[in-house]
């Protein structure tokens, strides 16, 4: 086939202005990624270039617009992540959905479409991997379309108050003033996807409760469903005793970065010691997100694959002197 060739994609005007994106930016990084030309003659988009490189852009576009026609945002990055997954041969994210107050929230990456299937099918999950892959905050959306449902009754959002070693009661105000500063990334996370209103209203009536680890001791949280946020910061003692914690009708995510450790004692972490621990029990599975499942700023990605690489090399010194010393 002539490298010119030319192949159409009839869209709907939705999936057009997804493809085409705010003066035409989304086309521009397709073509861009691909090497191709996009044209919208009317009806649709016209793709020329090399065969390689119209599969590709197809690809990439059908995915797009089938996201916009599912009713979920398509933004920038959503086309860089789209073009990432492409270009590296990997499945594109499914239309998976849960509901959002600016309207249907999708999965942007492979990874994040695997890990919404897991919270369907799994009683416990765990949602391992770097910042920016969007773990907390479809944990948290996922959690509040079941609440909206009616599939559970609360939903229970805690986390490790390292920073104040637990001992909240040093610190100004009533109990809410005092969790607050810790739970800052969980509210904006509910703020984002019920609005802030409807998340306060259902905070006062104790159907949304955010709350530290410490506070779970003792409990048996029922017809919930349980994120555990910032695990790599739990002990292992804190970790079983959040993971016996779930009651009849109830599941729980668990979600960390292992690189992220925050505690005096790395080792310490209850997260990586569960993940192994649990790995292949009934009912529970493992969701691993990498740098390329970032989807925040473009830096971010940069940033993390900096870091891991930094990791690589210290392990590698590391095991070359044990190597030396035997």
């Amino acid at each position: 086939m002539s490298p010119r060739a030319e192949d159409f994609i009839p869209l709907s005007d939705v999936g057009l202005h997804a493809v085409s994106g705010p003066n035409s930016r989304h086309a521009a990084l397709l073509e861009d990624a691909f090497h191709v030309l996009i044209e919208t003659p009317g009806g649709g988009v016209s793709v020329r270039g090399d065969a390689k490189g119209r599969a590709g852009a197809k690809e990439a576009i059908a995915s797009l617009a089938a996201r916009a026609e599912a009713g979920a945002e398509v933004t920038e990055a959503d086309v860089r992540q789209t073009m990432a997954a492409v270009r590296a041969g990997k499945a594109v994210a499914g239309a998976t959905l849960t509901v959002g107050r600016k309207g249907p929230i999708a999965p942007k990456t492979a990874a994040q479409a695997r890990y919404l299937d897991m919270l369907d099918r799994c009683e416990l999950v765990f949602g391992v991997g770097p910042a920016g892959t969007g773990k907390t905050f479809l944990a948290v959306a996922y959690g509040a379309t079941l609440l909206l449902k009616g599939e559970v009754d609360r939903l229970v959002i805690t986390r490790p108050a390292v920073e104040a070693g637990e001992r909240l009661g040093f610190l100004p105000g009533d109990m809410n003033e005092k969790v607050d500063p810790y739970m800052a990334p969980v509210w904006q996370a509910l703020d984002d996807i019920l609005g802030p209103e409807a998340a306060r209203r259902r905070r006062d009536r104790g159907e949304i409760e955010v709350a530290p680890l410490a506070f779970m001791r003792g409990r048996t949280l029922s017809h919930a469903f349980i994120i555990v946020d910032e695990a790599q910061n739990a002990t292992r003692l804190q970790m079983k005793m959040v993971l016996t914690r779930i009651g009849e009708g109830s599941r729980m995510v668990v979600t960390g970065d292992p690189t992220q450790v925050d505690l005096v004692n790395a080792r310490d972490s209850g997260l990586a010691h569960a993940v192994g621990l649990l790995k292949g029990v009934e009912g529970v599975d493992m969701a691993h997100f990498e740098a390329s499942d970032v989807v925040r700023h473009p830096m971010v990605e940069r940033i993390v694959r900096a870091y891991d690489r930094d990791q690589a090399h210290v392990a590698e010194r590391r095991a070359a002197r044990e190597a030396d010393d035997d």
